[in-house]
């Protein structure tokens, strides 16, 4: 059985980690990242911390360096002495166990850390930092590090050194060679069009007031028509609104280059080779998720013909075994991708392990389609496949994206992976969404928000964001606006008051007080309490956290010494949870504090944190929970 090229990535989007020098190939920024961060913030869009990534790597300390000279420990069969020309008066000899170098390399460049640099320790299992200090190794005396990734911070890659590509300047800080600023954004799931870096990119030139330059994908298809090449058919369309397709032929696997890796890593993800790096870089640039299938393992009709592409409901009991290697068992409400022979995928979840791309992979078919949102999320969550193209899915993706997902992502193959691309798409469109027009009354802002704005002002507010407005006058001034095919979060006239507001500043929206008596006050005395205790606990040094009331029994069975998973049916569960991290009201607070010092203890040495919360007690035949 071929080998996998890659693993799927299980992790859950909780934020957009947005680095600039990426944002800034679509938009000019202007302003320090702290006032970009203050502007987006106050837009709506909150920027939960700024990654100033390479702060802490000095920079008369950790150098771009060139390996010169690679030669075998005399003492030790696995390890080398390592010759680094790192911009000084001579090369410095060290020693590695670096597995990506072999004896007699030479030409590398790599991350060079002299004495005194202050490096990530890879082998503690909290954050830790420590001083490099002069070491001896097998009788050979060390006064420097050919740097790994995780010792940098940059990943939790330690298996071989950081290699970088053959322009990195030697000698320049490397502080300098690879920083960038990174924001991260903890957006809601109405703001899934910030999900990417274009999407984010239209929001920062409208609230910046600057040009956004959107590029648009070609691709340069030399192969023979796609046509004759694969059968999409949709038999559910109300699961699936479009499903569209490009063949790459003779694709060669390999790394992605270095700029893709450095963009994958600083965005949060890990680089793997240049297939599946292209889809996860389309998808972080574009907001469209992809799937690539090995062509030449999809199987036709039973009839015969070419390969098919069959986008259906799941028959009960069907299974398949997914790329992580676990055999799902699936209901009839779930939408698969199957061939001509069964189920290749779980549509926009996770691929299957018979299709996927592997190392003797020559062709690729690569899948870019919309799948109903809803659907995404409960067979996700009735999976427990929280992937990165379900949590984007289940948020709602702009049908209009898949060719471009495609032209992009088929464009980059040929490039950096020698495929040709066939000509065509094979695309079924069967729902094609009506475009939304919303006529807006000027009054409504004045009602909605307290403010006195001429509808040529509001227009170009709502234009800034991409809407199309024409201003039809009258006693009552009208901004017909036609909604844009991202904007899948404005539907009433509501939605685009709220658009005004962002484009305005909340912090700046003015302040009435209650036309009216207030009601006659009386004590509540468990509120008193509460606050008497938080400000006992403030003014003794310790931070109060603020933490989801939805837990998962996992986190719950940490608590027993024997890590006892505890009896669902003792719980409450949410009907219809985001993610299988929060499908429990939880009974106590001692797993989500504990998890919230976890995380802390990353970042520093001591923590000292409480949560006033209620929890939820279920109750013998009745509905509704007890809530001390």
């Amino acid at each position: 059985m071929p080998q996998p090229v890659g693993s799927p990535n299980m992790e859950v989007i909780k934020e957009m980690r947005v680095p600039l020098s990426w944002l800034q190939d679509y938009v000019t920024v202007d302003r320090s990242p702290s006032e970009l961060a203050d502007r987006l913030t106050m837009a709506g869009l909150e920027v939960g911390a700024i990654d100033r990534v390479g702060e802490n790597w000095a920079r008369d300390r950790i150098f771009v360096g060139q390996v010169v000279s690679a030669r075998r420990h005399p003492n030790a069969d696995r390890l080398l002495l390592v010759a680094v020309d790192y911009g000084q008066e001579k090369p410095m000899e060290v020693v590695t166990g670096a597995t990506n170098l072999r004896v007699g390399d030479s030409g590398q460049k790599v991350v060079f850390a002299i004495l005194g640099a202050r490096l990530r320790d890879p082998y503690a299992d909290a954050l830790k930092y420590a001083t490099l200090k002069r070491s001896k190794i097998r009788g050979i005396y060390s006064e420097g590090m050919a740097c790994s990734e995780k010792e940098l911070g940059i990943s939790d890659e330690h298996e071989g050194i950081l290699i970088l590509p053959e322009d990195a300047p030697v000698g320049k800080p490397f502080a300098e060679y690879w920083g960038d600023v990174v924001l991260d954004l903890d957006l809601t799931h109405n703001l899934a069009r910030c999900f990417c870096m274009t999407g984010l990119a239209r929001e920062v030139a409208a609230l910046a007031d600057a040009e956004c330059r959107l590029p648009e994908p070609r691709v340069t298809a030399e192969g023979e028509n796609i046509d004759r090449k694969v059968e999409v058919v949709i038999e559910d369309p109300d699961l699936c609104s479009r499903y569209s397709a490009a063949l790459i032929t003779g694709i060669k696997i390999g790394p992605s280059p270095h700029w893709m890796q450095r963009r994958l890593i600083l965005a949060g993800m890990r680089p793997i080779n240049n297939i599946v790096d292209i889809t996860n870089y389309v998808m972080l640039e574009w907001g469209q998720p992809l799937h690539a299938f090995d062509y030449r393992l999809l199987r036709p009709r039973p009839r015969g013909g070419m390969p098919a592409i069959i986008v259906r409901r799941a028959r009960d009991g069907e299974t398949m075994m997914t790329l992580d290697g676990v055999e799902r068992v699936f209901a009839n409400d779930m939408l698969l991708i199957t061939d001509g022979g069964g189920p290749v995928a779980v549509a926009g979840v996770m691929g299957g392990l018979e299709s996927q791309v592997s190392e003797s992979t020559v062709d690729i078919l690569l899948e870019a389609a919309n799948f109903h949102n809803i659907s995404v999320r409960r067979t996700s969550a009735a999976l427990k496949i929280p992937s990165e193209a379900a949590q984007r899915f289940g948020r709602g993706v702009d049908p209009e994206l898949t060719l471009v997902g495609l032209c992009r992502a088929a464009e980059l193959m040929r490039q950096l992976a020698g495929g040709t691309v066939a000509q065509g798409f094979a695309d079924a469109y069967p729902v094609v969404p009506e475009t939304k027009i919303i006529d807006l009354k000027v009054s409504e802002i004045k009602r909605l928000l307290g403010l006195e704005l001429a509808a040529d002002t509001i227009a170009r507010m709502l234009e800034a964001l991409g809407f199309q407005c024409r201003i039809i006058e009258g006693d009552v001034p009208v901004v017909r606006t036609t909604v844009p095919s991202y904007r899948l979060d404005v539907g009433i006239p509501a939605d685009l008051v709220e658009e005004v507001a962002r484009m305005y500043g909340y912090d700046r929206l003015p302040t009435s007080l209650m036309a009216d008596e207030l009601p006659t006050q009386e004590r509540n005395r468990s509120l008193e309490l509460e606050e008497w205790s938080r400000g006992i606990l403030v003014g003794c040094g310790l931070t109060e956290t603020i933490s989801y009331s939805m837990t998962n029994l996992e986190s719950v069975a940490k608590l027993s010494p024997a890590g006892e998973r505890p009896n669902p049916e003792d719980y409450l569960k949410i009907a219809n949870p985001l993610s299988r991290e929060h499908e429990y009201l939880r009974q106590t607070l001692m797993n989500t504090t504990l998890e919230t010092v976890a995380r802390n203890l990353r970042f520093v040495d001591c923590v000292a944190v409480f949560e006033i919360a209620r929890v939820y007690l279920s109750q013998e035949e009745l509905l509704l929970p007890e809530e001390p």
